[in-house]
């Protein structure tokens, strides 16, 4: 067993970010400024689109990318029930109502099915959440919203540096929402950023972004700046500064390797875990790049002598750090208090999540580390499984591991 707790996540900061955020401090400019620009620049070109805006938070992105399609009191939201509760919290800011579907149980993202059947004459916008970094099936949710004329918002706060059928996350809707979240795939600290190929959409989630003034602080206090702006619209405070821009400049750029050790680590999970029929593994859609941000595995609980609860504490007892993704949103009492949903509203959310855990998986880990992941796991399924359960029977497809 391990002598010190693994944690079940931590970002991956090397000398060169501290390099870079020390110049920063040098340099005179901490507020927004050029290495914000900057980062706003190679981003857009490392997603492969035209517009990207730098901000505070992935929260930050997902309300200006409301904002910025014009949402506004009364409209409908249509987002998946298993989400962090931002990706509907953004839609109450303007009193507007988030519409919950249920999720497809292979992939956990949005079930487009169901999203079809909840579209009315008040739906604005569809946010698909590409969960734990499997991106959303967009070709039939795309058409879906083109057919009716609303607005597709990704919450891609999971999804860097994912892909769908050869194009990156971020460019598939109307506009999309990055996270830099301490534990996100790359790391700002806090922040988020706002892809988008429409010209008047990133214009206003700029402008938007700083208390909706016509020019920014860059542009203002610069060499060539000048200290008259108009406010052209009540916005609010989410602009990046560049001591947060200058974390991101450097992971960026080390994005692609950062991608591949999580993708290391999940494949070893995956071959670890093969022949234990009492969890599955995540399921990964044909035609997409997995940016394994989370890897959650499956309990089959007709097959141990524990709950997830006991799991997890049983993980915690080796020390290995895990969490859980998602509760569903209509568990919780404010969604509870103001939807009026009961539990079993969503079926397949209600089934998976009791079942659910996700493990660490973060550059960082050693190869020591991934091993005494796997080496708990299969000593807790060992310890627990239950003797003859598992004797003539087959695992369900849905909770069938497949790569």
């Amino acid at each position: 067993m391990r002598r010190d707790v693994l944690p079940f996540a931590l970002p991956t900061i090397t000398d060169a970010e501290i390099d870079e955020v020390v110049a920063t401090l040098r340099s005179g400019w901490i507020t927004t400024g050029p290495r914000a620009k900057r980062f706003e620049h190679d981003f857009a070109a490392y997603v492969g689109t035209p517009y990207a805006v730098a901000v505070t938070s992935g929260t930050a992105a997902l309300h200006l990318a409301l904002e910025a399609i014009g949402l506004r009191a009364g409209d409908e939201v249509i987002i998946p029930i298993t989400t962090f509760t931002a990706t509907a919290e953004v839609v109450r800011y303007v009193d507007a109502q988030p519409v919950f579907v249920d999720i497809d149980e292979d992939t956990l993202t949005i079930d487009v099915a169901r999203a079809a059947s909840a579209i009315t004459a008040r739906t604005r916008a569809i946010i698909p959440v590409h969960m734990a970094g499997q991106p959303c099936d967009m070709d039939p949710l795309l058409a879906l919203a083109r057919a009716h004329g609303v607005a597709v918002v990704e919450d891609a706060a999971h999804a860097l540096p994912a892909c769908y059928k050869g194009r990156r996350v971020g460019t598939l809707g109307d506009l999309a929402a990055f996270s830099f979240y301490a534990t996100k795939p790359i790391t700002t600290a806090e922040g988020g950023m706002v892809t988008t190929a429409s010209p008047d959409y990133a214009q206003r989630v700029a402008r938007m972004s700083l208390h909706g003034i016509s020019t920014d602080a860059w542009q203002r206090d610069g060499v060539e700046g000048s200290w008259f702006y108009e406010v052209e619209a009540p916005g609010y405070k989410y602009n990046m500064p560049d001591l947060a821009a200058a974390l991101g400049l450097v992971q960026l750029r080390r994005c692609d390797a950062l991608w591949s050790r999580r993708a290391t680590i999940a494949a070893r999970y995956d071959a670890a875990f093969a022949d234990l029929q009492e969890i599955a593994t995540p399921v990964v859609s044909p035609d997409v790049q997995h940016a394994w941000h989370l890897y959650i595995i499956r309990l089959d609980l007709d097959a141990l002598e524990i709950d997830r609860a006991g799991f997890i504490r049983a993980l915690h007892a080796l020390n290995i750090g895990t969490s859980v993704h998602f509760i569903p949103l209509h568990l919780h009492p404010y969604y509870r208090r103001t939807t009026g949903h009961r539990p079993d509203d969503f079926p397949v959310a209600l089934r998976v999540y009791p079942r659910v855990v996700s493990l660490p998986i973060y550059p960082s880990m050693s190869d020591d580390d991934v091993a005494d992941v796997v080496d708990a796991v299969r000593a807790v399924v060992t310890r627990y499984r239950r003797r003859g359960a598992l004797a003539g029977v087959t695992v369900a497809p849905a909770l069938a591991g497949r790569a």
